[in-house]
């Protein structure tokens, strides 16, 4: 057969063998001074750094000073350096060149006009200054980074850069509320500007001191979170990227973590000074620069009529927290206790031996070397056996000692993660559970939780859905009402493709997974299966997200070949859809990003790379992108718009609770009708599309009683 093949593919050999021959008679002509090491640009360089995010090698670049440049441009040796020497053997990138940058500014290197704030006429006179501003930038200094539980400590402000105001406040609650009060008419004016970096956790505490924020505001984070969203957007990064500025740091004043850590209450306000003028003045710098990038990216719509007005919506519905219902979760901790009991001793009784369940070693031990479920057990990096949840996944059928290590592992991570932890998070003084949105985490626009995440909690699982029991609504004349979007994202693939059968099915009221099933399988509706469907359900979903034939199958349980031709006939009942996914990639080759309905930019630096595995990775994201980030915009929009009506309408109902695609709320029983009304409306109507957006509503005792 070998010979067979080598006479078959001769001339396929002799041409493969001509390419991988190294050619030495190309005509080059050698320049012994152009391959001299000579002094590089050095502002490119740090440029170049700063772009790619290449902070150790600058840190290094900077370093390394044992060279010297001779007067005609030529590296030379001076008296070396040992730390350098002795990298460069390790054959560090810039031990050989010691070249030099200027360190970043710092306070030191700039001539500021920073004030302390302590009397009454220099407390009037910053509040004139600030009333004859048409914007202003502020930020608050507290002793908590959980916005609902902080304590103000002052506030600074600033209306020209380099120049920057501390307030120091009074400690007891009662005065520091009168003392913020003096600017409660500067806060309200609907004509100035507000500036700050994470505006909303200085909206949420000012609201703890009666203080009302109105719009506009201008949120830097954000600002530079729709410009570069893959990037960190935290001030001292935006400071070293922009301004080419090193700040103070916390624990220059505070003290790193830990029992001896201060609090910003603790240190004297003279020390704090700088520290707080400086954060106020750096975020109004930035402001001036990222701003005219908001509008050259053409993010400006995006930024005001989405972003910006989402910022109150979030922070009231995390100063409206949620209830739970401590003694019912403790409860359901006792009874997932018993289950992970039980568990635990099948697995002892499988393996014929106790052991440390938890230990991967251990595990790894019982599973590949005493049961021998599998005969070419998968390795580490450092040469252990892997028991990772992918690869038992793959071996459940081996040995019935696996599916009980998995529902094991299920257990405990419920216990850990959520049901233990949850009524240690319910704040003392509100007797709720406050997380924290986050705008400017997920690149695709969603939002995202912490702190407690309460977006991640199971719902696949009875066991997981049953944690929702335990979020309840405010008392007996209140309900618990939920609302989500009904596959909102395939919706919007049959807007953006303009596939007509897709845009029909949902149209028709079709369910959309049985509709695609019934095309691929060229069967009747009635006559789908449960399989069939489920398979097209993995079909639909797989496809936004750019699956494989690999991943189809896996996701599935179905042969490789089998998914291709699930896949193959996929595109053939929605030709479109395939149309689309090549567009988009094109579009995305051709632009460097992807963008959505509403310009929102996904930036996708590696859709042009020569790494086959990188480059697809940005493919995927060129497909799904534009759906993810449309969704996203669409709820939100449905928050700004429902938040409006229930002011509007002076509603005591509450939003508390976003999930992706679902909205919750606690509402007074008598406002039920109207609410549901108001929110089915709304999020029906966020925005036009080809096919109809539909929202599904329930209400309950609990959460999970609505949902």
């Amino acid at each position: 057969k070998l010979k067979e093949n080598l006479e078959t593919f001769k001339e396929q050999i002799l041409l493969s063998k001509d390419l991988a021959t190294i050619r030495l008679d190309v005509p080059v002509e050698f320049s012994e001074d152009e391959a001299r090491l000579k002094r590089p640009d050095l502002m490119k360089v740090n440029e170049l750094f700063q772009e790619l995010d290449f902070r150790m090698l600058t840190s290094k670049f900077q370093r390394y000073t044992n060279l010297n440049f001779a007067d005609n441009n030529e590296l030379v040796m001076t008296s070396p350096v040992a730390e350098p020497a002795k990298e460069a053997i390790q054959g560090d990138l810039f031990a050989s060149m010691g070249v030099e940058i200027a360190n970043k500014k710092t306070i030191k290197d700039i001539n500021t006009d920073y004030k302390l704030v302590q009397t009454e006429q220099e407390i009037k006179e910053l509040i004139e200054l600030l009333q004859n501003s048409n914007e202003f930038c502020f930020d608050t200094e507290t002793t908590s980074l959980k916005a609902v539980e902080a304590e103000l400590v002052g506030i600074s402000f600033s209306v020209k850069e380099n120049q920057a105001f501390y307030l120091p406040i009074n400690a007891d609650k009662e005065k520091a509320i009168a003392e913020v009060q003096q600017f409660e008419s500067i806060f309200n004016d609907t004509k100035k500007l507000k500036i700050g970096q994470n505006i909303k956790y200085d909206i949420i505490v000012l609201n703890n001191y009666k203080i009302d924020v109105q719009y506009p505001i201008f949120d830097t984070m954000i600002a530079h979170y729709l410009i570069e969203p893959d990037q960190r957007h935290n001030m001292d990064f935006l400071a070293e990227t922009y301004l080419d500025y090193n700040t103070i740091k916390i624990d220059e004043l505070i003290g790193k973590k830990g029992k001896n850590q201060l609090k910003m209450s603790d240190i004297p306000a003279e020390t704090v000074k700088d520290y707080a003028c400086e954060d106020a003045d750096i975020t109004l710098k930035l402001k001036n620069i990222l701003l005219p990038k908001v509008k050259e990216e053409d993010l400006l719509e995006l930024f005001n009529t989405i972003e910006m007005p989402l910022i109150k919506v979030l922070a009231n519905m995390e100063l409206n927290g949620v209830k739970l219902d401590v003694e019912e979760i403790k409860k359901y901790a006792i009874v997932l206790q018993k289950e992970l009991v039980i568990v635990e001793q099948k697995i002892y009784k499988l393996a014929e031996q106790e052991f440390n369940i938890a230990s991967p070693k251990q595990l790894g031990v019982i599973l590949f070397e005493k049961l021998k479920v599998t005969d070419k057990p998968k390795l580490t990096k450092t040469k252990q056996y892997s028991t990772g949840e992918e690869v038992l996944v793959k071996l459940k059928d081996k040995h019935e000692i696996i599916n009980e290590i998995l529902e094991y592992r299920s257990l405990a991570k419920l216990i850990s993660t959520y049901v233990e932890p949850l009524p240690e998070l319910v704040n003392k003084r509100t007797n709720r559970i406050h997380t924290s949105y986050n705008q400017a985490v997920a690149a695709t626009g969603r939002l995202s939780s912490t702190n407690p995440n309460l977006q991640n909690i199971p719902i696949r699982e009875e066991r997981g859905r049953k944690i929702r029991n335990s979020f309840i609504p405010t008392n007996e004349n209140y309900t618990f009402f939920s609302a989500d979007y009904s596959q909102v994202e395939l919706r919007i693939m049959a807007h953006l493709s303009n596939d007509t059968a897709m845009i029909d099915a949902f149209n028709n009221n079709e369910d959309i997974h049985t509709s695609t099933a019934s095309k691929i399988f060229n069967k009747n509706i009635s006559d789908v299966t449960k399989d069939e469907r489920a398979q097209a359900k993995s079909a639909n979903f797989g496809i936004i997200y750019g699956i494989s034939a690999f991943g189809l199958a896996e996701n599935v349980g179905i042969s490789r070949k089998e998914a291709k031709i699930l896949i193959d006939n996929y595109f053939e009942t929605y030709p479109k859809v395939k149309e689309y996914m090549d567009k988009s990639i094109q579009q995305a080759r051709d632009d460097g990003y992807a963008k959505t309905i509403f310009g929102r930019k996904r930036k996708l630096a590696d859709i042009n790379s020569r790494n086959h595995l990188v480059r697809s990775m940005a493919e995927r994201n060129a497909i799904n992108a534009p759906i993810q980030g449309a969704s996203a915009d669409i709820i939100k929009i449905a928050m700004i718009n429902i938040y409006k009506v229930f002011i509007n309408k002076g509603l005591k109902s509450k939003m508390i609770l976003q999930v992706h695609d679902e909205l919750n709320f606690d509402v007074l029983i008598e406002e039920l009708e109207t609410v549901k009304d108001i929110v089915i409306t709304e999020m029906e109507n966020a925005t036009k599309l080809k096919v109809k957006l539909i929202a599904d509503s329930d209400e309950g005792a609990n959460w999970f009683e609505a949902h």
